[in-house]
C-alpha cells in the first residue's frame, strides 16, 4: 500500500514537472518570437548605422537600449515615424533622453 502511494506521489510530481517544463518552453518560444518581431520593426525604422549604434548601446546599457527600442517601436506602431531614423537623429534622441536623467551631486561641508 505504501509503495502504491509513493508511486502515485512520484507520478504526480513527474506530471507537474513536465507541465512546468512545457510552460517554460512556451514562454521561451513566445519571447523569441517577440524578439524576432522587434528586430524586424527596428530594421524597418532604423538605418543600418542607427541600428549599429543601438546595438553598441545595448552592450553597455541594456536597460536603456531596451527602453529606447520600446519607445521607437511604439512610435512606429502609432504611425508617428514616417521615414527611417538616421544615426544623427538617433544620437539627438539619445541626447534628449539621457539629459532627462537627474545629476545628483553630494557636497561635503
Amino acid at each position: 500500500m505504501e509503495d502504491e502511494e509513493l508511486e502515485e506521489i512520484r507520478r504526480r510530481k513527474l506530471e507537474q514537472l513536465q507541465r512546468e517544463q512545457m510552460r517554460a518552453m512556451q514562454e521561451e518560444e513566445m519571447r523569441r518570437e517577440l524578439e524576432i518581431q522587434k528586430a524586424a520593426i527596428l530594421r524597418r525604422i532604423l538605418t543600418p548605422e542607427a541600428r549599429t549604434r543601438l546595438e553598441n548601446i545595448k552592450m553597455v546599457r541594456p536597460e536603456f537600449a531596451s527602453a529606447i527600442e520600446t519607445q521607437l517601436i511604439a512610435l512606429a506602431q502609432a504611425g508617428r515615424i514616417t521615414s527611417q531614423i538616421t544615426d544623427a537623429q538617433l544620437r539627438e534622441l539619445l541626447k534628449q533622453l539621457s539629459s532627462k536623467k537627474r545629476d545628483i551631486r553630494i557636497r561635503r561641508i
